[in-house]
């Protein structure tokens, strides 16, 4: 018999507690489908249409400072983290044997300019004497006609008595006197022409200033000019100090780096990307960066611009040693050179070294191939360092030639 205080609708409650179940179930499997289908659509539209990288380094020029000449320190005048300009004097060398130098330049150019002169000044004197030897010439055939016709008169005379033997031996004495005169003075001709070619081949169709003994001693100038002036190391190009390793006292030899030069405004990101990475990426794809340095909200824009001839394994100082018994393949990552923008990077400074994070659109592939990219053109000059002054030298030497050629110095 049954219980009649016992509820009528106990066996309701396990069917509504299934039902809830049901429906959280149905919940969650509903929100993991709609989870997995905005992924794959995010992975269909923009993640496989993109290629990520933290491992990402800022890499700038490392343009070392070196002497082209031996020489003790006397100032440094620029230290670590200092901001300097291109041409911008900054360590300087004892100048006195370089001055010295210069001097005995100066005087030996000055000395060889008189010495052309003179050269010049003796094709006027030897042109003159050829000339008065010519001129004295007829004359002396003159003389010489006249002692001719003189012992032909006098030689009828000799038999007949009307002259004596000693007044014919006087005429023929003349004849041989002119004819001696006149041979003289032809053989002093003919040395006279010959000085004057000799002395005409060393001037002839020259300024004074392009005579080869003035060009040479003129070069000594120059050279010991530059000698001088290299004395002062000067910036080659603007940039930030680093590595000052330079003190005053030092004795330096040539092609010691004494610092390096930083230019951070033309800096570039290294960004190292797995091999599987680079199947879809060109040259000239957009790239966003972000630093740790600003954080998420900076990004910076670049583009690709080629990739390393090798992984980092390779070109390690110690390469590893694949061909052994123990091997275990490692996913390499290959260095892929990434430009940024100069307004960007003049906004937000870099420093050699920071971290970024890299994400290239490789949905633009209609660009060069990283494998066969171009070599890009020259990156970097300087004419900070010589060009200004070679004019400075050349005034020099003009003003010297000018000095003792008797001219004005030309500006």
């Amino acid at each position: 018999m049954s219980d009649p205080t016992a509820p009528v609708d106990a066996p309701a409650a396990p069917r509504g507690r299934a039902t809830r179940r049901r429906g959280a179930l149905l919940a969650v499997a509903s929100v993991t489908l709609l989870a997995g289908a905005a992924w794959a659509a995010w992975w269909l539209l923009v993640g496989s249409l993109r290629e990520t990288t933290d491992n990402a380094y800022v890499q700038a020029p490392l343009v070392q400072l070196t002497p082209q000449a031996a020489g003790t320190v006397v100032a440094v005048l620029a230290d670590d983290t200092e901001r300097v300009q291109a041409g911008q004097v900054l360590v300087r060398l004892d100048a006195t044997d370089a001055q010295l130098a210069l001097a005995q330049a100066e005087a030996a150019l000055a000395q060889t300019v008189r010495e052309v002169r003179t050269l010049f000044a003796s094709d006027a004197t030897l042109a003159a004497t050829v000339r008065q030897r010519e001129a004295e010439l007829p004359r002396l055939q003159a003389e010489l006609d006249r002692a001719g016709d003189d012992l032909r008169r006098r030689r009828p005379l000799l038999a007949s008595g009307a002259i004596s033997g000693e007044e014919l031996q006087h005429a023929e004495a003349a004849v041989l006197s002119a004819r001696g005169a006149l041979e003289s003075a032809r053989a002093a001709l003919a040395v006279a022409r010959e000085q004057a070619s000799g002395n005409r081949a060393l001037t002839d169709g020259l300024a004074l200033e392009r005579h080869p003994r003035v060009e040479r001693a003129a070069a000594a100038v120059r050279e010991a000019d530059t000698a001088l002036r290299r004395t002062e190391l000067r910036a080659p190009v603007a940039g930030q100090v680093a590595r000052r390793s330079v003190q005053v006292g030092q004795r330096v030899a040539p092609g010691a780096a004494l610092m390096a030069l930083i230019p951070l405004e033309r800096a570039w990101v290294d960004a190292n990307f797995k091999e599987a990475q680079l199947r879809r990426m060109r040259v000239g794809q957009p790239v966003r960066l972000t630093s740790d340095l600003y954080g998420r909200e900076v990004v910076f824009h670049g583009q690709v611009a080629g990739v390393g001839a090798g992984t980092g394994a390779a070109f390690a100082l110690l390469p590893a040693q694949n061909a052994t018994g123990n091997w275990i393949k490692v996913v390499q990552r290959v260095p892929v050179r990434v430009t940024l923008d100069p307004a960007e990077l003049a906004a937000h400074p870099l420093r050699v070294g920071l971290s970024m994070e890299a994400v290239v659109d490789v949905s633009r592939d209609g660009g060069v191939a990283l494998s066969s990219a171009a070599a890009p053109a020259a990156a970097a000059s300087t004419a900070a360092v010589e060009d200004p002054f070679a004019a400075a030298a050349e005034r020099r030497v003009r003003a010297i030639i000018a000095a003792h050629r008797g001219g004005r110095a030309t500006p």
